[in-house]
């Protein structure tokens, strides 16, 4: 048992180094988001590919280990939670120690990731919103009324308010 236990406690705390890793990138993508670098935006997503990757290997191995944890202590592995587990632990302080530790760190730097998260989906729909803004901006000029200015042969000429049809004069 002490050995899962053991095996249990590595593969919480490789997770959380991993999930540490998460925040710092997510963290580094608020940054990219209120710059607009669509660039550093993309290497960001990329590398949290990665990680969120090895984490559900971790995962994997972690649902392993505590199935097999609970086929030791004679309990559902449905039903059995880290929180059960450690309590469980009370004869054996250390382990159980060890355990709510890494447990606490993994769900502070979760919360963490989630709140960063929560932060990051705001500010990119505030980019959103202002594109879309600018969007609208761009289609009401272009439908701005004609002027009523007439040609000699007492046709409109077609001039459309607030629209430069030109291009850069380079003579002037």
């Amino acid at each position: 048992m002490a050995s899962l236990l053991e095996n249990l406690i590595d593969v919480l705390d490789k997770e959380h180094f991993e999930y540490e890793k998460l925040l710092i990138l997510a963290e580094k993508k608020t940054s990219a988001v209120v710059k607009g670098d669509v660039d550093s935006l993309s290497k960001i997503t990329e590398d949290e590919q990665e990680i969120v990757g090895r984490i559900q290997t971790m995962e994997k191995q972690r649902t392993k280990v505590l199935a097999d944890v609970a086929n030791v202590v004679n309990r559902d592995v449905e039903t059995l939670k880290l929180i059960d587990l450690i309590q469980m632990l009370a004869k054996v302080p250390d382990q159980q120690e060890k355990l709510r530790d890494v447990q606490e760190r993994l769900e502070k730097t979760t919360e963490q990731i989630r709140m960063q998260n929560e932060k990051n989906q705001l500010l990119l729909q505030e980019k959103l919103d202002m594109v879309e803004f600018n969007l609208s901006m761009i289609r009401a000029m272009k439908s701005a009324p004609e002027t009523a200015n007439y040609s000699k042969d007492a046709y409109t000429n077609g001039e459309v308010l607030g629209i430069f049809h030109g291009g850069f004069d380079a003579k002037q």
